[in-house]
């Protein structure tokens, strides 16, 4: 699938912060269909019994491919996860590259679900979850500047992302 666009990394996030030592470093871009795109490794200090990434690490991808569906087509508002679920279909390794895929279910003015996936190289299905989001101003969910966090944009030549079972999953 076609990559349009490529969104922009925090400073400190778990799974997008450039700048947390501990973070996966995720790469995520708008797709021609309106989803998300991730491309991301796990590393070694993400693990739970060893050689496996940590199921709350899973789970943490799922929240972030959730929550960057908005910014897709809303790419200046946030918004705070009300609820997750996530199905682990497969133990997945650490040091190895993963792409992950986020697509609306619904979409309210204040609210939106999403349907995500993380996926190995060959494009199976890893890990799979369900969210709803509520979008709130910036002002009441931090102090911080949304532009100061948000801002650090990391050029690449990815164009395309083949997303294997899932590719043909389509959102509303």
């Amino acid at each position: 699938m076609k990559v349009v666009s490529k969104q922009n990394n925090s400073q400190m996030c778990l799974i997008c912060g450039m700048n947390n030592t501990l973070g996966v470093h995720g790469q995520f871009y708008n797709m021609e269909d309106g989803s998300v795109g991730g491309l991301f490794t796990f590393r070694p200090e993400h693990q739970s019994y060893p050689g496996r990434v940590h199921g709350g690490m899973l789970s943490t991808m799922i929240d972030e491919l959730a929550g960057r569906v908005l910014w897709v087509d809303r790419p200046d508002q946030i918004a705070v996860t009300m609820d997750i679920s996530v199905r682990y279909k497969k133990p997945v390794p650490y040091g190895v590259p993963l792409k992950g895929r986020g697509i609306y279910t619904k979409k309210l003015s204040r609210a939106y679900s999403a349907k995500c996936w993380i996926l190995d190289g060959d494009g199976a299905v890893l890990a799979e979850g369900e969210a709803k989001y509520l979008i709130l101003p910036m002002e009441k969910v931090t102090d911080a500047s949304f532009d100061e966090e948000l801002n650090i944009y990391i050029p690449d030549d990815i164009a395309e992302i083949d997303f294997g079972e899932v590719e043909s999953v389509r959102g509303v």
